[in-house]
């Protein structure tokens, strides 16, 4: 009897500790969750201290020319990559939902006011799928003045896009010099946009 009782006691135990880890289990992606969606919501301001992965600018020689575009902005102009040639051009991937793309746009921002005099051109590259509709609020909201124009996953395939967001800097011949998947190092960043204008 008291071995039936004490089984007995041992599977309760188990059953309890079963329980606790399944609940331990979904709060965390309850709170993970919860993260995700503040973040997607503007609920909490993003960090502005991070650190990305230093770039090394591609040698002239083993450049490529980047992909030519013609797609419309914000305001309805036509923007086309290769009229820009001649200038050193920032173009970003990014969407609205995208939290290391949150992280950067203020930098390119300031990037396209510091250097937009000698010789930079920052485009933006939206790849949201609702459109104009969710980027207009977006763009006026953080007072992007550079133009920024809707994408789409083949143009995205055309650059090498597999995660965002990916920011390229393209030099004054209309070749690639670095392509960056993930947040970008800040002042490894504009180090190379300062050598690129040279």
């Amino acid at each position: 009897m008291k071995l039936v009782y004490l089984s007995y006691l041992l599977s309760q135990r188990r059953r309890i500790r079963s329980i606790k880890l399944c609940t331990i289990a979904l709060a965390a992606v309850s709170i993970s969750f919860s993260l995700q969606f503040a973040l997607a919501q503007d609920e909490h301001p993003l960090p502005t201290d991070v650190k990305g992965t230093p770039d090394v600018l591609t040698p002239v020689s083993g450049r490529k020319t980047a992909p030519d575009f013609t797609l419309t902005d914000a305001q309805g102009k036509p923007v086309t990559l290769s009229a820009y040639k001649g200038k050193v051009v920032l173009l970003d991937f990014w969407a609205t939902w995208c939290g290391g793309c949150k992280v950067e746009i203020p930098w390119y921002v300031e990037f396209d006011k510091r250097y937009r005099e000698k010789g930079l051109v920052v485009i933006g590259v939206s790849l949201d799928e609702e459109g104009m509709k969710v980027v207009k609020p977006f763009l006026e909201k953080r007072h992007i003045d550079y133009p920024v124009v809707i994408g789409s996953d083949a143009l995205g395939q055309e650059f090498g896009l597999q995660s965002m967001p990916l920011t390229l800097l393209i030099d004054r011949n209309g070749k690639i010099a670095v392509a960056h998947a993930g947040i970008v190092d800040k002042g490894n960043f504009e180090s190379h946009i300062r050598e690129l204008l040279e």
